[in-house]
């Protein structure tokens, strides 16, 4: 049984790409680690609106923790080494490596990533795109 797409519209045209993101996002599922919030932070007089991602990653330190851009994916790394020297009589807090990726829309901007008491966060905007009209000309067949 094939899946319908509601991008296969025919007033839809060059969506191609958000349908593949769909895909890829559905299928990256992951195991929920380490947990995450997207929250908007409002207008201010001085920014724009912004989203934030804060990541829970307690335990690491800032060179342990990797954010990359590649191409329009946002990835977070994390590297832990577990210490073979340390003896626990109880192991809860996990030294454990992740990787969490977001993809990004087209023309979002990274405005930097802050570490403090064991929350990443990672402030993104979109910045207002200039509103273009454009006249199209209608070309006759007996023009050249």
């Amino acid at each position: 049984m094939s899946r319908h797409s509601p991008f296969g519209h025919p007033f839809l045209l060059g969506f191609d790409e958000i349908e593949q993101a769909l895909d890829r996002v559905a299928k990256a599922g992951g195991d929920g680690y380490p947990p995450y919030n997207i929250e908007r932070v409002a207008r201010t007089p001085n920014d724009p609106e912004r989203l934030r991602i804060t990541l829970a990653v307690a335990g690491f330190t800032r060179e342990q923790l990797d954010v990359t851009l590649e191409e329009s994916q946002l990835v977070v790394r994390g590297r832990q080494i577990d210490d073979k020297t340390r003896h626990f009589l109880h192991r809860g807090i996990a030294a454990r490596q992740f990787q969490r990726a977001f993809l990004l829309a087209e023309g979002m901007e990274v405005l930097g990533a802050d570490l403090a008491n064991g929350l990443l966060s990672i402030d993104l905007v979109r910045p207002e795109p200039d509103r273009i009209v454009r006249k199209i000309v209608i070309a006759s067949p007996d023009q050249t």
